[in-house]
Formats: structure tokens, C-alpha cells, sequence
């Protein structure tokens, strides 16, 4: 991305989230909540500046719950190359990268996620490198672990994950998911880890408390 786009993107997110503590986590990132504008903004207005809903803006709730697992464990990422894939605001790779993990790339097909992750990556201290793009039909990363938090929200973009994330599985690589229950989570292929009750907004979420799970493959 032209770095005269970024610095707009970036200065976008300062202007219309803030800076907010994750509950229960010691980490922060840019959020929309009813004290900033982008909580009140419409379609409309984000079309304005060539914004998609701000997915990138919120602590989801499966992202949440593979952050406490990380913090809580950090050898499954200490001195580890991790991938981040459907990384959103970034807070996963955030996480990795507070636990001493040797590289942290964040991925996701939505533009202004680069720039996110990079405000909040500053925000919290860690160095985070981003790469844009559909990666599910790609060859696999140099990467000993992939992180997947909320990725399996829609039947066909959860088929495929799974089937990316299974052909990393065979490949060596380690495979971490967090869900909160969603409709066409594959839990059969999966075994859960640890369970978590995270704070999440009703803007996103059906309730302002969600179980939220961690799997591995």
C-alpha cells in the first residue's frame, strides 16, 4: 500500500476509534464504542472514505479468548514464527508478540486492517509485520504456528478455512483456533483447550458476556 494511503488509514482509526484496554487482557487497541464516531457512523458515511464495516475495530470475542490462551501459555509462541490469519484489529498477533514469539505476521483481505494492526501493534509495544490477501489457496507460510480467531462465521468461508488450516496441520505447522460457538465452527476436527468468558459489545454480539473456546487441530 502507498505509504501516503496508510498514514490516512491510520490517521482515520486515531481520529474515529480510541484507545481502549481489552477487559481482562493487558493489552489495548483502537475501538469503536458509543464515546467515539465511528460507534454512530453509516454505511454511508464510511462509503465516504472507501471504508468497509470496521470488523478491524472491535475485540472479537474468539480473538479475546486466543489471547488469554496465548498469555496464559506463552511457550506454544516463544521463539516461534507465527501467522495471524483473519487477524482484524491485530490483537492476537499482539499477543504473540508479547510472548516473545521470533516473528509475528498478521494477515487479513481488508485494507484498513494494515493499518490497524500497525496503530495498535504501536499501542502496545510489539513489532508486527502485515501481509494483504486471500491466503487460503496459497502456498503455506515459513511459519512454525497459525493463530485463527473468529474465522468460521459463514458456511463457505468456514469450509475453507478448515481446509487450509488442516493442510497447514499436516504440514508440521501448529494450529491454534478461538471460537465462540459460532454456527459453522468444525468442532469435530478440532479438540478445545481452555474456555473463557469474555466481555464483548452487543454492536457485534448477541450478549455483553460470551463463552468464547480454544481449539487445536
Amino acid at each position: 500500500m502507498p505509504e501516503a494511503t496508510l498514514t490516512s488509514r491510520k490517521a482515520f482509526i486515531r481520529a474515529n476509534t480510541r484507545a481502549a484496554a481489552v477487559p481482562g487482557l493487558n493489552l489495548s487497541i483502537f475501538t469503536a464504542d458509543e464515546l467515539t464516531p465511528i460507534w454512530e457512523a453509516t454505511e454511508k458515511d464510511l462509503a465516504k472514505h472507501n471504508i468497509a464495516p470496521p470488523f478491524w475495530a472491535f475485540p472479537w470475542a474468539g480473538g479475546q479468548a486466543l489471547s488469554h490462551y496465548i498469555l496464559d501459555h506463552p511457550e506454544i509462541v516463544r521463539g516461534r514464527r507465527v501467522l495471524d490469519i483473519a487477524s482484524g484489529s491485530g490483537l492476537v498477533a499482539i499477543a504473540a508478540g508479547k510472548c516473545g514469539a521470533a516473528d509475528v505476521l498478521a494477515n487479513d483481505i481488508d485494507p484498513m486492517c494494515e493499518a490497524a494492526i500497525a496503530v495498535n501493534a504501536e499501542l502496545n509495544g510489539v513489532a508486527v509485520s502485515y501481509l494483504a490477501g486471500d491466503l487460503l489457496e496459497t502456498d503455506l507460510p515459513a511459519v512454525d504456528v497459525i493463530l485463527a480467531a473468529d474465522v468460521f462465521y459463514e458456511q463457505t468461508p468456514a469450509r475453507r478455512f478448515l481446509t487450509y488450516l488442516q493442510r497447514a496441520h499436516a504440514a508440521g505447522i501448529t494450529v491454534f483456533a478461538g471460537d465462540p460457538g459460532r454456527t459453522y465452527f468444525p468442532r469435530d476436527a478440532f479438540r478445545q483447550l481452555a474456555e473463557y468468558a469474555v466481555e464483548t459489545s452487543t454492536e457485534i454480539e448477541n450478549a455483553p458476556v460470551k463463552a468464547a473456546r480454544v481449539w487445536a487441530l
